[in-house]
């Protein structure tokens, strides 16, 4: 089994429209953290012999990121605007080059939920940013590389 360092990991946008594959590295950005969940139905019945008993629900994604305030940065941008105007953002979370045969992660039209800024004294000021999936007729997806990307 290979191990997979986070920073081979890439975070891409789609720059087109939702579907298309006009996607784009993200650089700007640190830890990106994949939250993936299900909801939990309780099953449990007396021929369980005194076990709960649980079956998953409904799926949950969150994809969560910080960014280094920069706003000559264009997908930084692209980022805050769609907060601001709820407009939503294709985006695209893989363990290594999306190109890379065997690279695998989440496509999802998401919603910019979160958008916070940490002004340290030390420090350059950032952006936590959280994305979740939103309403779509294409719903997120498991994909796997190698993904072609539109010229």
């Amino acid at each position: 089994m290979a191990i997979q360092l986070g920073l081979d990991a890439k975070l891409y946008r789609n720059t087109g429209n939702p579907g298309s594959s006009l996607w784009q590295l993200v650089p700007n950005v640190r830890d990106v953290t994949l939250n993936l969940e299900a909801g939990e139905a309780d099953v449990t019945v007396r021929g369980n012999a005194g076990w709960r008993a649980t079956a998953g629900t409904l799926k949950d994604a969150s994809i969560e990121f910080e960014t280094v305030w920069d706003t000559e940065d264009y997908h930084f941008t692209a980022f805050k605007d769609a907060f601001f105007s709820g407009t939503p953002v294709e985006l695209l979370v893989m363990d290594a080059d999306a190109g890379t045969a065997g690279s695998q992660g989440l496509r999802a039209l998401c919603q910019i939920i979160n958008f916070t800024r940490s002004e340290a004294l030390e420090e350059a000021i950032t952006v936590s940013v959280t994305a979740k999936p939103t309403y779509s007729f294409s719903p997120p997806s498991w994909v796997e590389g190698p993904i072609e990307f539109d010229a």
